[in-house]
């Protein structure tokens, strides 16, 4: 079924290299659902590091300057184009987008809508789409860690980085985490040992509490102290990097950490030590086989909202911003004050 009836989408654009108070609000129509594609309606949204990267134009792959940011959303199907079953409006979807999802509608293409149950807090299932996906898939596609082993996770009480350590608990793995003082007891009820990021000693503390090295590194950080995460993996560990938050600032080319960091992960791989590093890709193997890609980012995704709706994963939002406020919400993400994800939710 086409829609006919015209849907005027409220947008958050992204002119140029901006401080957040420079986005800008607009009203556009939306063109039809074409074949394939569906028109969802925002329930809610959120802020990853991938827009505070956007913003100063350092994120890897981002379009041209101007567009609406957003990486991923939980929505409402309100309108199907050709050849999508119309049954699916009024479902409720998860969908990664990694950009075009601050808006309080859009268009996108029916195979990556993702199910998400019935009776959950669309803020909650939003806090685990992209979050829920990456932690999941670099603790058991790329780490491959389990019951017993020890962990380390940079930011412990980031978006990622409080997923990532309830699925590890969940499965039965000792964490030790990363975090300002603020944040510890939040840590230890989840039943993580913290440790002071800021602590000039911090890996020295670390390897204090697993003196034989530990199963794996996840490091969202990057810069001079990547090395310094390698460091502390025992033989036959795994360090994950996923991110270059150290250099988020820095003038230049955005793609030169990146590439920088590459050549340095396939560096270690070539040491005797029985160590990997990889670089997780959250959009690593689509370009090959898009169809196999969008199945396992499904079933992943399934995974972990099973164990939101049993209360294994108890989904961390920071705060709901109302989308006109989208440059405070960008603000409160950027100011590491907060626990968990910031969720831009519709206006009230």
């Amino acid at each position: 079924m086409i829609s006919t009836v015209a849907i005027t989408a409220t947008e958050i654009v992204l002119p140029g290299k901006v401080e957040p108070d420079g986005l800008e609000l607009r009203a556009r129509e939306l063109p039809e659902p074409a074949k394939g594609q569906v028109v969802l309606r925002m329930d809610a949204t959120g802020v990853s590091f991938a827009e505070q990267q956007m913003r100063r134009g350092k994120y890897f792959d981002q379009p041209p300057f101007p567009f609406v940011p957003g990486y991923d959303l939980v929505g409402t199907v309100v309108a199907t184009g050709p050849g999508v079953d119309p049954e699916l409006r009024g479902g409720r979807f998860a969908a990664v987008t990694k950009v075009g999802a601050w808006a309080s509608h859009l268009v996108v293409d029916a195979a990556g809508l993702m199910p998400v149950p019935d009776g959950l807090d669309p803020a909650d299932a939003e806090a685990v789409v992209v979050n829920g996906i990456t932690a999941w898939q670099m603790l058991h596609r790329t780490a491959k860690v389990g019951a017993g082993d020890t962990i380390v996770v940079l930011g412990a009480n980031g978006g990622v980085g409080s997923t990532l350590v309830q699925l590890a608990r969940h499965a039965g793995v000792t964490v030790i985490g990363t975090a300002s003082e603020r944040h510890h007891a939040a840590l230890r009820d989840m039943g993580v040992t913290p440790v002071d990021y800021r602590d000039p000693d911090m890996y020295a503390r670390i390897r204090d509490l697993a003196p034989d090295g530990v199963d794996a590194v996840f490091d969202h950080v990057g810069g001079a102290g990547l090395e310094r995460s390698w460091r502390l993996l025992r033989r036959g560990g795994t360090l994950v990097s996923y991110g270059t938050a150290a250099t988020k600032d820095d003038e230049g080319n955005s793609q030169a950490p990146v590439l920088k960091l590459f050549g340095q992960l396939a560096a270690w791989n070539t040491l005797p030590n029985g160590r990997s590093a990889h670089f997780y890709n959250l959009w690593g193997g689509k370009r090959r086989c898009r169809a196999s890609w969008q199945r396992r980012m499904s079933e992943d995704l399934a995974q972990v909202l099973r164990l939101v709706a049993d209360g294994a994963l108890v989904p961390r939002v920071a705060a709901r911003v109302p989308l006109a406020d989208a440059a405070e919400a960008l603000k409160l993400a950027e100011s590491r004050t907060v626990a968990g994800k910031v969720v831009i939710v519709p206006e009230a």
